[in-house]
């Protein structure tokens, strides 16, 4: 099967969340599985000159965007199994970030609208185009608009993935004519239309043949209107078309016993390694060198739904416990300013790193013995699995993805892979990380046991791109029967 992916941002070329780590692994597992996969992205200026050097320039078009007429050129290199394709417009993506520019509609209506218009000049014509959130919900839109004019797109299926419905493109309902080049009947019928503004994710989920998102329990709580984001009703339309899939993780790349950037290298069968990672980290980040301290991390976005709230409320209580503390994110200013500040409170014992470094979360998976992820909502989460695949137990609230892929083991479940709270609580999350604090401290035996159970557990995406399969076969099936 041909199969295009459309995405935003991809790793290793250009990264800000875990939506480039699906990217750059999910292809590259579909490709392994016989199919013909390519990837289609914009060519950021913070892609690095290693990959640029790889590329071959394909050849330009000019794309057509409403009054627009614009330059496209179309770069690609071939990088595990897979073509990667790059949309050049240094005008919309020669900025300094990927996303959050004052003009995001009009760069991502250009990309989405170049995807389709691309699509005679690639190698294959694909059989499926799977889009990725907001910033590519305008190719199954489009698509819909423009087949009754271009026969070649009868035959392709469109999938649309919703990693996080709480980004959903919101705009003014004086775009869809002008900076969109749609008709202003695809809001006055009601596909773009909600809450008096365009939603393109809304127009996605309706134009899509299916929809997905990235664990089964996110796709039961979009449902509900506590975590719909005002989307449950969409949801319901969409009936039946809407199913999740968890996510995996890229096994080659998270792999304690081979990974390039460990003072030491490990695996289940011999932990030893593990102990110097620990010491290592510590030193590195300035901590005190104590292996029998419990060290507790997280790597994330300092945002409200990751549930940093709550760390902040219990910070002395959790530092009471006698752990050590690493943090490594980047997001809301009173975040940041707080987690300084706890730093200068607990010296030799906290460690905020405020940014993002990739070698370093790599060395702080490793180095620790607990990670935390308290959210409020997570659609997947993947720092919970990478935690596990290195060996740093998860401390976890019952939600999304997290309820997917951590077992408790306060319960005496034999299979407990990490600790789980239920409620959005402060005190109930204190208690489950004394919990853990006491299981180390207490009995390292049975700490090892959840520990091993976690890096035992198989995360790589084999599982899921079998679903990824199953929905294609699914829905090209069904455009056969229906011909």
């Amino acid at each position: 099967m041909n199969i295009l992916y459309v995405t935003g941002e991809a790793a290793p070329f250009c990264k800000t969340g875990g939506l480039a780590d699906v990217s750059g692994s999910l292809p590259v597992a579909l490709a392994a599985r016989g199919h013909r996969v390519a990837v289609i992205l914009p060519l950021y200026n913070s892609i690095s000159t290693q990959w640029r050097e790889k590329m071959t320039f394909r050849r330009y078009i000019y794309v057509d965007l409403a009054w627009r007429h614009e330059y496209c050129g179309l770069f690609s290199l071939e990088h595990r199994g897979v073509t990667w394709y790059f949309v050049d417009n240094e005008r919309y993506f020669a900025r300094g970030r990927l996303y959050g520019e004052c003009d995001d509609g009009e760069r991502f209506a250009f990309f989405s609208r170049a995807v389709l218009d691309l699509l005679p000049v690639l190698d294959d014509m694909p059989e499926v185009i799977h889009c990725n959130d907001w910033q590519t919900a305008l190719v199954p839109i489009y698509r819909q608009d423009l087949m009754g004019r271009w026969d070649a797109l009868r035959g392709i299926r469109t999938v649309f993935t919703i990693h996080n419905v709480e980004y959903q493109g919101k705009f003014g309902a004086d775009t869809v004519e002008d900076l969109f080049g749609l008709d202003r009947g695809w809001y006055e019928g009601g596909t773009l239309q909600m809450d008096g503004c365009v939603n393109l994710m809304k127009g996605a989920m309706l134009c899509a043949d299916a929809v997905t998102t990235v664990s089964p329990t996110y796709a039961r709580q979009l449902r509900l209107g506590a975590y719909a984001e005002g989307m449950e009703s969409v949801v319901q339309l969409c009936g039946d078309k809407i199913t999740g899939i968890v996510n995996g993780i890229d096994t080659a790349v998270f792999d304690p016993s081979s990974d390039p950037v460990l003072a030491a290298h490990y695996s289940v069968g011999n932990l030893r390694g593990k102990a110097d990672c620990k010491r290592a980290l510590q030193q590195e980040l300035g901590l005190q060198v104590q292996s029998d301290v419990p060290l507790i991390s997280i790597v994330t976005r300092l945002v409200g739904h990751k549930g940093i709230d709550l760390i902040c409320e219990s910070l002395d209580a959790i530092m009471q416990t006698g752990c050590q503390f690493v943090m490594q994110g980047s997001g809301d200013k009173r975040y940041e300013d707080f987690f300084r500040y706890a730093e200068n409170r607990y010296k030799g014992r906290l460690c905020a790193y405020i940014g993002y470094n990739e070698d370093l979360a790599h060395r702080i998976y490793a180095g620790s013995d607990l990670y935390l992820m308290p959210s409020r909502s997570e659609p997947c989460g993947l720092s919970q699995m990478i935690a596990m695949r290195y060996g740093a137990v998860p401390i976890v609230r019952q939600t999304g993805g997290l309820a997917d892929t951590v077992r408790s083991c306060q319960v005496g479940q034999e299979d407990g892979n990490g600790f789980v709270f239920a409620d959005y609580s402060a005190f109930d999350m204190q208690y489950v990380i004394s919990q853990a604090v006491e299981l180390y401290r207490s009995n390292l035996h049975g700490f090892r046991c959840v520990q091993e159970r976690g890096m035992r557990d198989d995360f790589s995406w084999n599982a899921s791109a079998g679903s990824y399969e199953a929905l294609y076969e699914h829905i090209t099936d069904t455009t056969r029967r229906t011909k």
